[in-house]
């Protein structure tokens, strides 16, 4: 899972002067960007990964989302999530697993509305639960998602290197 989240900005009056977020479904056009904004935060550009996950996930049905973040012309952010069934027996769930904001919208609320129109299409679904993991050592992405009331889930991942 790869997660960028927002940091810590100095600019407090810079957001007035943002054009209005809009929040939809990610498009073909908008690949270029959003393997732009996911590459500043991993170090890698994946496009047949970012191919992939619109594939998959961009025609926005019943269960998949990939929602981006359109500023103006640009694409400021992403998230791309679905709605899983009685996985570690859980009953329908929703799990975000990637979300990432350009390093100069951080503060602007970006991440926010993005799991907001992304547990909105999950409530709509019926789910009452969202997860996610992260990195145990991503500080800035853990105190994101528990700023947005999310806490340690009933579930421990375990892992084994095979290699």
């Amino acid at each position: 899972m790869h997660q960028e989240m927002p940091r810590l900005s100095r600019r407090r009056n810079a957001a007035t002067a943002r054009p209005a977020l809009r929040v939809r479904s990610a498009l073909p056009g908008d690949l270029a960007q959003v393997i732009a904004i996911d590459a500043r935060a991993t170090g890698l550009p994946k496009p047949e990964y970012w191919a992939g996950i619109l594939r998959r996930y961009g025609r926005g049905g019943a269960r998949r989302r990939f929602l981006v973040g359109e500023a103006g012309a640009r694409i400021v952010g992403y998230i791309v999530g679905e709605v899983r069934d009685w996985e570690f027996g859980s009953p329908p769930c929703g799990w975000v697993f990637g979300i990432g904001v350009l390093p100069d919208e951080r503060e602007a609320g970006v991440a926010t509305r993005l799991l907001e129109a992304m547990t909105a299409a999950f409530r709509r679904q019926g789910v009452t639960t969202v997860r996610t993991l992260i990195a145990r050592d991503n500080r800035l992405v853990l105190s994101f998602f528990r700023s947005q009331g999310m806490m340690a889930a009933p579930v421990i991942p375990l892992e084994k290197d095979v290699g």
